[in-house]
């Protein structure tokens, strides 16, 4: 017997099932969501996402021999006529460069400049009209937001995991030994390979580079920021190398006395107790010795 119009009673089992009902479509709109942003970026990056082989030198600077293995790593065109950013680890000491598209045509790359001391490169190709990726602004970037990571682990071409910015501002320090800072750390999934490759926003802006992953820890993935990664390879393409200005000393903190102080009239308490000068440099020349301090 079909149903009158009117008001009917529901029990609290039923409305139980409702709102479970109504959380899981709620669920699935957001996976839905979250797997289309993921998705597109993916399709838009990924065309201009590279993979590197590298034929390293010899030992003594020698050319390698056949056999000798390869190494790999991953790019990101910069421009359309073939300047692509990748790290300094994966290029440097390379006897051939070697890039993949992902159209699967290969072509002889140039190193234009490495920057060990922030781990970054820049090596080109030729060619025009290529896809190319769009750096963001990594200093506008939030903890807990989107962050997509693109690149070749293990030599697989296009490789796509995704997770969040974890952290801002951390400091790693470089393969030359320097501390690099303002680097991103996201727990979207890094390989051997990765190095090089890009990490975007929900936009498929460039939000930095893919460097390094701590081992056995799991999730602890870091990339070089894009305002440091813009900013380095501006200097690559001006002069092939970055220019640090140095005084050439080693030296710690020491307090200083009060008489010092007030016997200069100094603002400060402490200065650097100078360890080592190295020879010919601006300190060396300037006269500067071991246990001066400044």
């Amino acid at each position: 017997m079909p149903k009158k119009p009117g008001l009917y009673a529901v029990s609290s089992e039923g409305e139980e099932t409702l709102r479970s009902s109504q959380v899981a479509a709620d669920d699935a709109e957001l996976l839905d969501a979250y797997s289309r942003a993921v998705s597109n970026v993916a399709e838009k990056v990924s065309p201009a996402v590279v993979h590197i082989a590298v034929q390293p030198r010899g030992a003594g600077g020698r050319a390698s021999g056949p056999n000798q293995a390869t190494a790999s790593g991953s790019g990101a065109i910069c421009t359309p006529d073939g300047l692509i950013l990748t790290n300094s680890h994966v290029v440097h000491n390379s006897r051939k460069l070697t890039v993949t598209t992902l159209d699967g045509s290969s072509s002889d790359a140039s190193l234009i400049g490495e920057d060990p001391d922030t781990d970054l490169a820049v090596i080109s190709i030729a060619g025009s009209n290529l896809p190319t990726v769009e750096l963001g602004d990594s200093n506008r970037l939030k903890v807990g937001q989107l962050a997509i990571a693109i690149g070749n682990p293990f030599g697989f071409q296009c490789t796509v995991t995704a997770g969040v910015v974890s952290a801002l501002g951390r400091s790693l320090r470089s393969y030359s030994g320097r501390i690099i800072d303002d680097v991103i750390q996201t727990d979207a999934a890094l390989n051997p390979g990765n190095s090089g490759g890009p990490l975007v926003d929900s936009h498929g802006r460039v939000i930095g580079l893919n460097t390094a992953v701590i081992l056995p820890a799991q999730g602890i993935c870091f990339a070089i920021a894009s305002n440091t990664a813009r900013v380095i390879a501006g200097k690559l393409l001006k002069d092939g190398r970055v220019r640090r200005s140095y005084i050439g000393i080693m030296g710690h903190n020491v307090p200083l006395g009060r008489k010092l102080i007030r016997f200069h009239q100094l603002g400060i308490d402490s200065g650097i107790l100078i360890e080592a000068v190295e020879p010919s440099s601006p300190s060396a020349n300037a006269g500067l010795r071991p246990g001066d301090v400044i």
